[in-house]
């Protein structure tokens, strides 16, 4: 199959698939299984980002200094869109045990459903041309940032479809809106196919910035829902569960390798 179909296929199911599972989450259970989902998929983003996404780019002859100022510029850069709202993370919901004022997500939720939607789509753009980079340097790279991307997508969008209802949207509204936001993946992968296959000398920076967005949401956005003072008996799980995404990404990691 040629690449571009193949970075097609995996926006399309990435996006769907977690859209979907998402909205089965929100629909029918909540808090413990996306608390869960959040550990691991912190694991598989850092371990993707550490064990294939830097390393693809420094064997690309990438010079390091350059290495150390593009990493860094992609994390600030992250930043800078979270704080300006064109990129949004949330996986808290009303009644999850976060422990926010009564009606805090609701609030929330009045700023504006089109906000959140709208910065889903840069986000998913984002998304899509991390894997088009790393479809461009093999399948199994493609493969392992599609599994990545849709592991951090499904608690997140759990945490947008519940202040879409909180906002007063549908549950078929929800879905739609979302799908729609979602459906700019594939538009990301388009683009960065055809802007990354014409300029190669492009691809290793794209593959630290796919890395670089990879670190900082995992370290920004999920490992601090761990981080609030809790039992031991919480805390045990929490950090077997991020295990479990790294031994999950090197497992599949060294399967793909093998073949």
């Amino acid at each position: 199959m040629h690449t571009l179909a193949w970075i097609i296929l995996a926006n399309v199911l990435s996006t769907v698939f977690s859209i979907a599972l998402a909205a089965w989450l929100s629909f029918r259970f909540l808090s413990t299984l996306v608390e869960r989902l959040v550990c691991v998929s912190a694991g598989l983003l850092l371990t993707v980002a550490f064990t294939r996404l830097l390393p693809e780019a420094i064997e690309a002859g990438i010079d390091s200094h350059v290495f150390g100022w593009v990493l860094l510029s992609g994390i600030l850069g992250f930043f800078l869109l979270e704080k300006v709202a064109l990129i949004h993370h949330t996986h808290h919901h009303e009644g999850d045990e976060h422990y926010h004022h009564h009606g805090h997500d609701a609030l929330e939720a009045r700023r504006g459903g089109i906000p959140i939607l709208v910065g889903d789509a840069f986000h998913n753009f984002a998304d899509g041309v991390v894997i088009a980079a790393a479809f461009l340097v093999d399948w199994r790279a493609g493969l392992l940032a599609t599994a990545a991307v849709m592991a951090h997508e499904i608690p997140h969008e759990v945490g947008d479809f519940m202040i879409l209802l909180n906002a007063g949207y549908t549950k078929r509204r929800a879905f739609i809106f979302n799908l729609l936001s979602g459906s700019s993946a594939v538009l990301g992968g388009v683009v960065g196919y055809f802007v990354l296959d014409a300029m190669e000398g492009l691809l290793p920076y794209a593959l630290l910035l796919a890395a670089a967005s990879f670190v900082y949401i995992a370290l920004s956005d999920l490992l601090p829902e761990m981080m609030r003072r809790s039992r031991l008996s919480e805390s045990l799980p929490q950090v077997g569960l991020v295990l479990a995404g790294v031994i999950l990404a090197a497992v599949v990691g060294a399967a793909l390798h093998a073949h």
